[in-house]
Formats: structure tokens, sequence, C-alpha cells
């Protein structure tokens, strides 16, 4: 469904309860009695990619889509933890936009996810390069197509300086990180320019997604604790995921609701290119939310991507041990697996110590209680929109 956008928010909104309850919104913690509007002001900073319509045909000449509507709501979630991590990683976890930012580095990356085919993370781009994951432009995506997709792009693209990792079978294989990112010639971003700063760490930022299958129908409530927790860590870049056949972008969380900014809204296409006309001014407004929703976290899909952003080597060890502290060791039925190598004939029972980054903190990996949950990253369970 759409819903109408509208760039003044009411003064009576709900967005944010008033509770004594924390508000998480990407790893940054809040008092919403006190902070409401830091709380919006974070969230109006955030990157928001919805449905588009009058672009340039995804598919060149013949093609009637010239509109995302009704399918590519999956996509533009994953236009938004791409975009903030870029936004993390050059502009500061702290950055906020304001409706007179002209930063040429905030342009520069949101240039990258225009609709048009020579944008690096385009809807064009992210459509075709899904057809080699075997979703055909105007199919429905799931967590987990987006995120090979993205992964498939992202080495496309140095000036953005990023790595992503996509975690299979509910498995994080440290060592396969750690041999991802630590490359000869790494990038990280510089300050403000178009060349890649060569890295002395040797350490390629990374954006790691684990998809994830936390039930049947619906999430099994074993995993709830756990998958709120997730969004307290200070690498935390969200949760991709929606609810049944609506695809959300989810950035925190307060109480047991999720917070989320809503892609299903259809807004015109156009280019910000340096924000100095009104049209462009106009435009760059549409990118950017005054109005994040909740929802129960008990309502949501079980199929989802955890989101994390680690800029250095300290904050993915770092982000291991809070796994293994706050995600796995803590859990009867852990999110996941957490691992230093994959054996040639592994199984969840094995205990697999986690030695070389996590040291004392990996004394114990337990098995998954459900072990076909592993294998199941089906997309399956989400339906195309009219």
């Amino acid at each position: 469904m759409d819903i109408l956008f509208t760039q003044n928010a009411p003064e009576d909104l709900e967005d944010i309860p008033q509770t004594e309850e924390p508000v998480w919104i990407l790893g940054k913690k809040y008092n919403a009695m006190k902070e409401l509007d830091a709380i919006r002001r974070n969230i109006q900073s955030k990157l928001w990619f919805t449905y588009r319509k009058n672009f340039v045909p995804i598919g060149g000449f013949g093609s009637t889509f010239t509109s995302d509507k009704g399918w590519g709501c999956m996509l533009r979630c994953g236009q938004m933890v791409l975009g903030q991590a870029l936004i993390s990683l050059h502009l500061g976890k702290n950055w906020e936009w304001t409706p007179e930012t002209k930063d040429s580095t905030y342009l520069k990356i949101l240039s990258r996810f225009e609709d048009r085919r020579a944008a690096p993370f385009s809807i064009h781009q992210i459509a075709l390069t899904g057809a080699s994951e075997g979703k055909e432009v105007g199919q429905w995506f799931g967590p987990n197509t987006v995120a090979q997709v993205l992964k498939k792009l992202i080495v496309f693209d140095e000036w953005s300086s990023i790595t992503i990792h996509v975690a299979l079978d509910n498995t994080l294989i440290v060592n396969d990180v750690l041999r991802q990112c630590k490359v000869e010639g790494a990038t990280t971003a510089e300050a403000d320019g178009n060349i890649p700063l060569q890295a002395p760490s040797q350490w390629k930022p990374l954006l790691l997604l684990i998809p994830l299958r936390l039930g049947i129908s619906e999430i099994n409530p074993i995993y709830i604790n756990a998958l709120k927790t997730s969004f307290q860590f200070p690498q935390s870049m969200g949760v991709i995921g929606g609810k049944p056949n609506l695809a959300l972008y989810f950035i925190g969380c307060v109480g047991d609701e999720v917070i989320f900014l809503d892609p299903h809204t259809t807004q015109r296409s156009g280019n910000v290119d340096q924000k100095i006309d009104e049209n462009e001014i106009d435009l760059d407004m549409t990118y950017h939310c005054n109005v994040a929703s909740r929802v129960h976290i008990t309502g949501i899909d079980p199929s989802v991507a955890l989101c994390f952003f680690c800029q250095t080597e300290n904050d993915f060890k770092s982000l291991c041990t809070l796994m293994q502290e706050k995600l796995i060791s803590s859990d009867k039925q852990p999110l996941f697996e957490l691992l230093d190598e994959q054996t040639a004939h592994w199984s969840p029972a094995e205990d697999v110590m986690v030695s070389q980054v996590l040291g004392a903190a990996a004394s114990t990996v337990l098995e998954f209680e459900d072990f076909n949950r592993q294998y199941d990253t089906s997309d399956e369970e989400f339906e195309l929109l009219g």
C-alpha cells in the first residue's frame, strides 16, 4: 500500500512513545522523555528510499518498468542500509542532515542511489543484478537476495570504500571476514575528496549482513530478546525485514516495538545534483522521513537480515565479542553460530572455539536446537504487492 507523504509533521505525533524505557536507534540510546527532538533529528537524518515513478525504464527499450511501485520495497530497504553505512563511513555516525545541507560528500553519496542506470546502487542496477540471483525485474526480493545483490554491486564502486560480507547458513565464519577485509591495498574514505585514501591498517570497512529465518510463519518468541538486543550494538545498521508482504527497514526499538522506515510511498523521480535550484532542494527533502513508524516485534516477518558496520578491525572484534556474549552464550537458542573456521564436515553439534578474535569470550558455542532452520534461506514467504 502507499501512504501519504507529508513534509510537515503534526505536533501530536505518536511516532516515539512517551516512556521511561530506553529508545535505541542504530546503537544509540535515547531517553524519550528528555530527548524526543534529538531522536527525531536522528531519524530524519537517515536516507529514506521509497518507491519512485517516471524514471528511465529498467531494462532499456521496450521495458514498461518506469516505477518500482508494488515490487521494489525490499530493494529500497537494501539501499537504505547501504546508504546509512556510507553516511557512517564518510560523514560520521553522529552526522545530522538539515534541509539546508549541501555537503559535497553527502550529495556524492545520495547520487549513488539515484534512479538512473549509471548510478552504482540505483534501482536499475539492483533490479538487473537480481537477475543473476534468479529474480527477474519486477519480482519481489527477500532479505537474502538483496544482500547478495549488494555484495556484487559494491565491488564496482571504489569510492565507497566498503566491502560487504553475507553470512550464509546462519553461521558467521570469523576468519572468512578477516580474510576478506584485511587485503593488500585496502582503501578507506578520505574526509572530503574523490580519491579513496590508502588505509595503513589494510582493513576494508565492512558492512556485514546476516540473513536469518527466525520461524515459519511468525517469529519464534525465543529469538525476540536477542533480536532487540542487536539494535543496541554500536555497530548496528538495523535489520532488513518487514511485516508479511511488506518490506521495511528496522532502525531501532523501544520496549517490545521496533521502529522502522517505510518505503511504501510513491514519489517522483529526479536528481538532486548539487542542490542548487528549488526543484533540487525540494527533491532532497523527499529522501528524508520526518516520521518513523512502530510495530510490535511479534508482528514482523521471520525472514530478516541483521546488518552491522565495522569501520575498523577493532570494531569487528568488538562486535564478535558482543555477539558471543549477548546473542549466543546467553540464549538457549542463539540467533546464529559464530565460528572461527568452517570445518569440512561441520555440524551444529560441534563445539568450535573462536579463539583468534574472541579469546575467553568464546569459551562456549551453543548448538542449534533446530538443525533444519540453518539451511532455510527462502524468500518465498513474501508476496508481490499489486
